[in-house]
């Protein structure tokens, strides 16, 4: 049985409200926090595989500590904050459009936003913040209310939280063009060590031409994930209904299980078991959302390039190595045949990235500027191997950490949970309509 832990959202299905409203007030102005240092001035690239994924993404660390106040938290962070800045200098600039049309960071030393606050409550009140809850969570990051696109929001956005229990929050709202979850993951843990006087365990690699276009470009590969599929099953009007966002909890042995199931027919011989919980919750959301047999339904996951490029991108590459791969198949075919089929899709996908592929990506969008469709799609995206939770500022490793919400409704969010993060919790949002099929589905494994 798959552990299911609801979020209740403003209002959910069931008219029901949050019975916790956390009251957050900003105890200062937002300040600018400049690198401690004089940094290098000018225009820094950015690559074509950040040019697709200029998001703010917002996260949450909270720390508690029973040796430590919270009283010097924001003072301790802003401090080391100017230190790594000084390394990672491009977080202080600001986003502009290159003469090329692309997003590339004007280098100006103008700093990052970093906001203190105050919370009414103790951290515990808040309910399990490993689970994207944007009503209440979002309360804990700084959003810039004066922006009207994302060139007017600075690549890095920090606000610390006080609880009355002594322990605080660190919320940030970061571009995803700036890095990939490993390389956010690096700067979070290299801020920390810098706030415990510690030298860098893995200073930032800034170069980013490694990963320029070819000249001329050569696309040679059918690259399906900028492909608009037609949606023939009504699957965006549904989309239009409340949502309701839920989280499944695959631990370890409900994860062999799975897999067992995935190989029962024999037809595979192995599998990982995020290639078996990929394919079976694609199948599920395919069924769940009622889509038409003919209805072609497209999956996209991120699959980590660092060491897939010839050579391997330097250790610390600041940046993203992550490119999208794809697998297309009919909605019919998806449900009806068993479900080694969906992860065989899942197991041609994960191969076909290669040197080759990705760099053929890289020239696909330098060419057509295209952006990948999310049309009749589900992008899994997975943060089970990002290491947030061994971040320490000198309160010890977060109680927890995790999004504050999920980018876009066809992102179902794959995040490691437990003490020794073998688990998997499933996050995702959908119609209300749906969920009750989809959580049928994933109680029969």
């Amino acid at each position: 049985m798959v552990q299911e832990n609801r979020i209740t959202m403003t209002p959910n299905s069931n008219g029901h409200k949050m019975s916790f409203d956390l009251k957050v007030k900003h105890v200062a102005k937002p300040t600018l926090v400049k690198p401690a240092q004089e940094t290098q001035k000018g225009l820094y690239l950015l690559s074509n595989l950040d040019q697709n994924i200029a998001v703010i993404v917002r996260t949450i660390y909270c720390f508690k500590s029973e040796n430590m106040s919270n009283d010097m938290a924001a003072d301790v962070l802003k401090e080391a904050l100017a230190k790594v800045l000084v390394h990672y200098y491009p977080l202080a600039g600001r986003l502009t459009i290159s003469p090329q049309g692309k997003l590339i960071v004007e280098c100006n030393g103008e700093g990052a936003v970093f906001v203190e606050a105050e919370a009414d409550c103790n951290m515990d009140d808040i309910g399990d913040s490993t689970k994207p809850d944007p009503v209440t969570l979002g309360k804990l990051v700084y959003d810039i209310p004066s922006a009207k696109n994302i060139l007017e929001i600075p690549p890095l956005v920090a606000q610390v939280t006080k609880f009355k229990c002594g322990g605080f929050a660190l919320g940030l709202g970061m571009n995803h063009c700036m890095f990939d979850g490993i390389g956010a993951m690096e700067f979070v843990n290299s801020w920390g060590e810098t706030a415990r006087n510690l030298p860098l365990t893995t200073p930032p690699y800034l170069d980013r031409t490694i990963l320029n276009s070819r000249d001329p470009p050569r696309i040679e590969f059918n690259h399906q994930e900028f492909d608009e599929i037609d949606d023939i099953s009504g699957t965006k009007e549904l989309y239009n209904e409340k949502m309701e966002y839920r989280s499944f909890c695959f631990d370890p042995t409900l994860l062999e299980k799975l897999k067992l199931k995935v190989m029962s027919d024999a037809t595979l011989e192995k599998c990982t078991s995020f290639e078996a919980l990929s394919g079976f919750v694609w199948r599920a959301r395919t069924k769940a959302l009622k889509m038409k047999p003919d209805q072609q339904t497209k999956l996209l996951f991120a699959v980590d390039g660092r060491p897939k490029f010839s050579p391997p991108l330097p250790k610390g590459y600041f940046g993203n190595g992550i490119v999208l791969t794809n697998a297309v198949c009919p909605a019919g075919e998806l449900i009806e045949n068993p479900l080694s089929s969906s992860v065989k899709l899942v197991q041609q996908s994960v191969k076909m990235v290669t040197d080759d592929y990705m760099r053929s990506a890289i020239d696909y969008f330098e060419t057509t500027r295209a952006r990948p469709s999310l049309s009749s799609t589900l992008l899994i995206t997975t943060w089970s191997r990002l290491g947030f939770h061994t971040t320490d500022f000198g309160w010890g490793e977060p109680v927890v950490s995790g999004p504050v919400a999920l980018p876009e409704k066809e992102v179902i969010l794959f995040l490691s949970h437990g003490k020794e993060r073998r688990s998997v919790n499933v996050l995702l949002g959908m119609p209300v309509s749906a969920m009750k099929t989809f959580e049928d589905l994933m109680n029969d494994i």
